[in-house]
């Protein structure tokens, strides 16, 4: 277990360890307490909520039933009132990291493949083996059940894959990266007009910078441009968007590239989709909605004019969902386009489909119901 985190905890009179498994970046805990079917719900919440951690080493699917039960304790409670509404975001983040942090103090046993030694239990070892890489010799491990569950989600949707009906067919998305389940931004880019070329209705070259499941890469193909590189800079994100992109026969039109944003040269069409939330990541996964800073959605801008052919546009996607959050002005944003040198030649606009839009329980509902998605259509001055 050299090189890796590692949980300890006494069990039989004896102490023991094994591999510590986070994907959210989460540290070991430091108390670990053995718990099985006898355990009750208020005993696991009282430990969970003292720091203490519970290896379950009993029936599978009593666990599951004993963090739904943990769930219903550690309920979203109402937020104090705020004084803005940036205010209330950061309450809601740390009611919902603090929930996290409750919810994951129940612990499973793995063993080496990734089969879980208790009763009941799923085979879960190609969710597992998805998310953490190949088994590795005879090592054990432990995680939470919280994030097994998931683990076994994510496997499950990209088996399933999303429809796409601007692409007339499926995308799956890998765990841990950002999956196009709000199709209204791949839609704007089904519709948005392509750049004139003077030889077709469609560029022949287009880069897709932050490609992710490579969605939009496939998206353009579809519309007729010739050839799409598309970058990205996360190891998992670029296997996704290869798989995808073989998947659906765009192999020799979409070339996936590593790369920090922009490929070398210039293109008539830029397109770039940024995480929309310029806020503080507090798991390793959350970089594909939070952009620190907003350094994404500045790297674009900066260097967008120095990779457009003349006559080109850089499209950039976002939602203004971070202006009724309080955490950026919409002159904050217009600042950045006129400092790197560019205009805006054109926007469409479109309203989110997802549920929580209409969910007036939701302590960020106010922002989310006014929230729009645009595609800013940009060109050098």
């Amino acid at each position: 277990m050299s090189g890796h985190p590692v949980v300890s905890w006494s069990e039989a009179g004896a102490t023991r360890s094994a591999r510590w498994r986070s994907q959210s970046g989460a540290p070991p805990p430091r108390r670990v307490v053995v718990a099985g079917d006898r355990t009750t719900a208020d005993a696991a919440y009282r430990l969970a909520c003292e720091g203490a951690a519970l290896l379950w080493r009993g029936d599978f699917q009593n666990a599951r039933q004993l963090l739904q039960a943990l769930a219903r304790r550690a309920g979203v409670k109402p937020l104090k009132a705020a004084a803005s509404p940036a205010e209330t975001f950061h309450l809601y983040r740390q009611a919902q990291s603090q929930r996290a942090r409750t919810l994951g103090m129940l612990l499973l046993p793995f063993a080496h493949d990734y089969t879980v030694p208790l009763r009941r239990a799923p085979d879960v070892r190609e969710a597992c083996a998805e998310a953490y890489g190949p088994e590795e010799g005879d090592e054990r491990s432990v995680a939470s059940l919280r994030e097994l569950l998931g683990l076994i989600g994510a496997h499950e949707w990209r088996k399933k894959g999303i429809e796409i009906p601007a692409l007339g067919g499926r995308i799956h998305a890998h765990y841990g990266v950002f999956a196009p389940i709000r199709s209204e931004y791949v839609g704007l880019v089904a519709e948005a007009p392509l750049p004139l070329s003077p030889s077709s209705s469609a560029p022949a070259l287009a880069f897709d910078i932050g490609t992710g499941t490579g969605v939009l890469a496939a998206v353009l193909a579809r519309r007729g441009v010739e050839r799409i590189v598309a970058t990205d800079q996360d190891s998992r994100a670029l296997a996704c968007a290869r798989e995808n992109v073989a998947r659906l026969g765009l192999t020799g039109r979409v070339e996936v590239v590593e790369a920090d944003l922009f490929p070398e040269g210039r293109a008539p069409l830029v397109v770039c989709n940024p995480p929309w939330i310029p806020a503080r990541p507090a798991t390793p996964i959350e970089h594909t909605v939070y952009d620190p800073e907003g350094r994404m959605l500045r790297g674009f801008l900066g260097g967008l004019a120095a990779h457009l052919e003349p006559g080109g546009e850089g499209w950039l996607i976002l939602s203004d969902i971070a202006e009724h959050l309080g955490l950026r002005s919409r002159a904050e944003l217009l600042a950045a386009i006129d400092e790197a040198g560019l205009k805006v030649v054109g926007r469409m606009d479109t309203r989110p489909n997802h549920p929580k839009a209409s969910d007036a329980a939701d302590p960020l509902h106010a922002a989310r119901a006014a929230e729009l998605t645009s595609l800013w259509r940009l060109a050098p001055v």
